[in-house]
């Protein structure tokens, strides 16, 4: 089995953690308001700002003897540059002000992953922030066109209004081969043992984000 794989196999309950929040349950059936999306798109917001800055962190601590992976996390920086932009635009399209979403706080859970992200990385090993691009890109890709479809079906939104969404939905497919294929090269156990702790954590502390979203049906978006 491949590490990909096994990566995969090992991380399906906390993975499981995450599909069952409220939130992406009622996404699927249609029982979304316009506040829950962006109360959704405001906290990612709060996370996808902090890519390029997590991928440059993760550049530098990179050992020389694995500079293949620097030279992955240098094609990185360059596709994930600018993606906050996109989720403020959607914002915008969605009638609410973008400039009050930058100004505004990340919600705790927003705030301990970001945390998390870049105290693993600084503590433990640039490895681990490889956790965090297995959630969020496998999430995206496996939720991100179905939750677009549903959301615009039920709100009858415009299609500028799901830039981040679509961009990394299916059409992303590309990343996770080529993220599998980095995986893949890691074939010490104690490195992929790291990896899978890493996205354990990620997938928990990334669910947590939407399980706090449901807390009241149809969050307001913060001041």
């Amino acid at each position: 089995m491949t590490f990909y794989s096994q990566l995969v196999n090992a991380t399906l309950k906390e993975k499981e953690y995450l599909r069952s929040s409220s939130i992406v349950q009622r996404c699927f059936t249609g029982d979304i308001s316009l506040d829950d999306y962006v109360a959704f798109l405001q906290q990612a917001y709060h996370h996808v700002k902090h890519t390029v800055p997590l991928l440059m962190a993760t550049g530098s601590k990179i050992p020389f003897d694995k500079e293949w992976l620097r030279e992955a996390i240098g094609e990185y920086i360059e596709e994930e540059t600018g993606h906050q932009e996109w989720i403020l635009n959607d914002i915008a399209a969605c009638g609410y002000d973008k400039e009050q979403v930058r100004r505004s706080q990340p919600a705790m859970a927003t705030e301990l992953m970001v945390s998390y992200a870049y105290d693993s990385i600084n503590r433990i090993s640039p490895l681990c922030f490889f956790g965090m691009v297995f959630v969020l890109e496998g999430t995206s890709i496996e939720l991100a066109d179905a939750a677009a479809k549903s959301i615009g079906d039920k709100l009858a939104l415009p299609s500028k209004a799901f830039s981040y969404l679509r961009s990394h939905g299916a059409l992303d497919q590309e990343h996770i081969v080529f993220f599998q294929s980095l995986m893949d090269r890691i074939t010490d156990p104690q490195e992929q043992a790291l990896i899978i702790h890493s996205a354990k954590m990620f997938f928990k502390l990334y669910g947590d984000i939407f399980h706090g979203l449901t807390t009241e049906h149809g969050v307001k978006l913060a001041a």
